[in-house]
C-alpha cells in the first residue's frame, strides 16, 4: 500500500455552463460554479471533491468562495500530515475549528474518501459497505419555466427514457398563479410522468394552506418543503392535512434536524444531500435515523457536478434508507462534459461508476477551460 499520508491540498474554482437557465424560487443561473478539492497523498494518489451549492449562497449562506476560504485557511491544516484514512478523526477535529460550513466539509469528505478508495484500489462504496445495487431511479427538475415550456421538455424526457417522474420548482411566482401552473403541468402528464413540487420554503403557513390541497388535488404526488426551514410545527401540520407526502430538505441539515422532524411527524420523506449534509459520514447518520422511523429517504441534489454527483450516487447505491428515488441529474445540466467519460444515464435511472474511488476520471482540458480566472 501506498504512503496515504495527505501532502498537499488544493482548490480550483469552475465556472460551468448549463444547457439553458435553471430557476429557482428566489435566483436563476445560467452557469454553475464548482469548488474541486483535491486531496494528494505522499504515496501520489490524488482524490477529488466537490464543493457546489444550488445558485449560490441563498439556498444555505454558502458559496464557491467561501468555501474556498474555509478550505484554504482554516481546513486544510487539519489535513496536512494525515492519513486519508483517518476520516472520522480528521472530521471530528475539523468541527473544532469550522461551524456549520457543511457544504465546505462535504468537499473535503468526498476528497478524503477518493483519496483512501484509490490508495486501496477499491471504489468508495466499498468504504460505505458496498453496493446493493447498481443504479437508483433519477427525477428530472424543471425549474420555474412556462407550463408550456416545462410540458415539452417533460415530453422529449418521456420519449428519450431519461425520466419518468419530474419536479417543478415553485415559490417565483404569485401562489395561486403558480398553483395553476403547476395543475396544468401535473395534468398533462397524468398516467404519463409523475410530478411534484418544490417551494424552496418560501410559502408562509397560511399560503401553504390555502394552495397545496389545490395541488395535491391537482395531481402532484409529492410536495417538497413548502415553508421556512425552521418551522418544523408548521411542516407537521401540513403533512397531517394533505393526502401526499411531504418531503422536508432545508429543514433537515443535521442529525439533529432528522431527529426533530422525526419526533414531530414533520414529513413523509427526507431530502438527503450530501453536500448540505457535511459529506458521506453525516449523511450516513441522518439516513439511519430516518431508516429507524420508518421514513422514506430521496438521493436530492444541489446540481452537482460529476465529481459531487458521483459521490451521492455511491452513497445511494450503498445506503438502503435511500429508498425514494433521486434527483442525481446536475451534470446533465452541464453544456461540457468534465470526465474522460460520462456517467451514464437510461432508462430512468442513473447507474454506478466503476473503478477505484468514485469510478470517474476528470477530463483536465475541460477543468482548465472553465476554471476561473
Amino acid at each position: 500500500m501506498s504512503d496515504l499520508t495527505i501532502d498537499s491540498v488544493a482548490t480550483t474554482i469552475l465556472d460551468v455552463p448549463l444547457v439553458r437557465p435553471h430557476k429557482f424560487a428566489t435566483t436563476s443561473m445560467t452557469a454553475q460554479p464548482l469548488l474541486l478539492v483535491e486531496v494528494r497523498t505522499r504515496g501520489g494518489v490524488v482524490g477529488f471533491g466537490e464543493g457546489v451549492v444550488p445558485g449560490g449562497p441563498w439556498w444555505g449562506g454558502e458559496s464557491v468562495e467561501t468555501m474556498q476560504a474555509i478550505v484554504e485557511k482554516y481546513i486544510s491544516p487539519v489535513l496536512l500530515g494525515r492519513r486519508v484514512d483517518d476520516v472520522t478523526g480528521i472530521m471530528r477535529d475539523i468541527e473544532r475549528v469550522v461551524a456549520n460550513a457543511r457544504f465546505a466539509k462535504a468537499s473535503v469528505d468526498v476528497a478524503l474518501h477518493d483519496a483512501w478508495a484509490r490508495s486501496l484500489g477499491v471504489p468508495v462504496h466499498t468504504l460505505l459497505g458496498g453496493a446493493f445495487r447498481t443504479s437508483v431511479d433519477v427525477t428530472w427538475a424543471l425549474g420555474a419555466a412556462s407550463a408550456e415550456e416545462i410540458i415539452d421538455e417533460a415530453q422529449q424526457k418521456l420519449d428519450a427514457k431519461l425520466n419518468f417522474s419530474f419536479k417543478l420548482k415553485m415559490g417565483a411566482l404569485d401562489p395561486g398563479e403558480d398553483t395553476d401552473r403547476v395543475v396544468r403541468i401535473a395534468r398533462a402528464l397524468e398516467g404519463k410522468a409523475g410530478v411534484r413540487g418544490d417551494i424552496n420554503a418560501r410559502w408562509d403557513r397560511l399560503t401553504a394552506l390555502k394552495f397545496l390541497p389545490r395541488l395535491a388535488e391537482g395531481g402532484v404526488e409529492m410536495i417538497e418543503q413548502p415553508t421556512p426551514a425552521d418551522q418544523f410545527e408548521v411542516l407537521a401540520e401540513l403533512n397531517a392535512l394533505l393526502p401526499v407526502p411531504v418531503m422536508a430538505d432545508e429543514s433537515v441539515q443535521t442529525p439533529h434536524d432528522a431527529l426533530e422532524i422525526v419526533q414531530r411527524r414533520a414529513a413523509d420523506i427526507i431530502a438527503i444531500k450530501t453536500t448540505k449534509c457535511g459529506g458521506l459520514k453525516k449523511s450516513a447518520e441522518i439516513a439511519a435515523i430516518a431508516k429507524a422511523a420508518g421514513i422514506a429517504c430521496h438521493g436530492a441534489t444541489s446540481i452537482e457536478g460529476p465529481i459531487g454527483t458521483a459521490a451521492s450516487i455511491h452513497f445511494a447505491c450503498s445506503e438502503p434508507a435511500i429508498d425514494f428515488g433521486s434527483e442525481l441529474f446536475g451534470p446533465l445540466l452541464f453544456d461540457d462534459e468534465l470526465l474522460q467519460v460520462p456517467l451514464r444515464y437510461e432508462n430512468g435511472q442513473v447507474h454506478l461508476p466503476e473503478g477505484p474511488g468514485l469510478g470517474v476520471e476528470l477530463n483536465m482540458d475541460a477543468v482548465k477551460t472553465w476554471t476561473r480566472n
